[in-house]
């Protein structure tokens, strides 16, 4: 018995109206980006007698590159940044001890796939969240995961979720992440069962993921925050082995923007109007 073509197609193509059977094909199939620019560059290719493999690859291209951007949204999201922070509105003269060679080649992000760690040093307000925030966003698009959060945030997480008998799954969770940012560890003290569990959480990333630190504390300091010197010891051990330091003490934006407001206070009310002063620690908008 002989087969004819109609004979082969799918139930649904061989009648009805085209667009409204392509439409839902493409839905099914989760192509949002093909239905919505196929007859646009159907008439574009047409114009330009475009074959059909290439109007066809057009469309695939399309589909893809925003397939990627809608995937880098959501790493972004899941991360839970405070504020998205890119080096491009990063003022690296601000802070001339900076080694800003190192810090655009850990932008690349091959650190995480070593494993490396990175700790930024630094007095209040000199931008060391904005730089933690800005190579998070970096990892985003490169197609790793992220997750951020301070230091006193953490600890509080973790002790409600030991409280709450569900300590074991957030620590699988933080200990898969390919790059966890605690942010502020040093501006409050932690206790004694808080800085243990901190502790595990190092000990459980390392050598298995990145970690960025952010502190206005030198190393020396830490036991203060941390309440013990063989806890401090054993922390630093782990965290340092394979390490980026950055320098980052300076003057800060917020001092440095007070200052100017005090010198001249119509034009520093005009700048407020026209642009709000950011901390480039939180991202938060300063009030004047």
């Amino acid at each position: 018995m002989t087969r004819t073509a109609s004979d082969t197609m799918p139930t649904g193509t061989t009648g009805g109206t085209p667009q409204i059977l392509l439409s839902h094909h493409l839905k099914q199939l989760k192509l949002p980006t093909v239905l919505r620019e196929y007859e646009k560059v159907a008439r574009e290719c047409a114009e330009a007698g475009v074959d059909h493999p290439r109007y066809l690859l057009r469309l695939i291209e399309l589909e893809l590159i925003d397939r990627e951007r809608r995937t880098v949204e959501r790493r972004i999201r899941a991360a839970r940044f405070p504020a998205v922070k890119s080096f491009d509105t990063f003022d690296f003269t601000a802070i001339p001890g900076l080694n800003k060679m190192l810090v655009l080649e850990l932008a690349r992000c091959e650190y995480i796939l070593r494993r490396d760690n990175i700790i930024a040093l630094g007095n209040s307000g000199t931008g060391k969240t904005h730089v933690a925030l800005a190579l998070g966003l970096s990892a985003c698009q490169k197609g790793f995961t992220v997750t951020f959060t301070t230091a006193a945030s953490l600890v509080s997480q973790l002790l409600e979720a030991r409280d709450e008998r569900r300590l074991l799954k957030l620590q699988r969770d933080l200990a898969s992440v390919k790059l966890l940012i605690i942010d502020e560890l040093g501006y409050v003290p932690l206790s004694s069962t808080g800085a243990e569990l901190l502790f595990e959480t190092f000990s459980q990333r390392y050598e298995r993921g990145s970690t960025i630190v952010t502190s206005n504390l030198p190393f020396e300091d830490w036991t203060s925050v941390l309440g013990s010197e063989r806890l401090t010891g054993a922390l630093l051990d782990r965290l340092t082995h394979h390490v980026s330091i950055l320098t980052m003490n300076g003057d800060s934006y917020r001092l440095k923007q007070s200052a100017a407001r005090r010198r001249n206070p119509s034009s520093g009310a005009e700048q407020n109007q026209a642009t709000p002063n950011v901390d480039p620690d939180t991202g938060e908008i300063l009030t004047p």
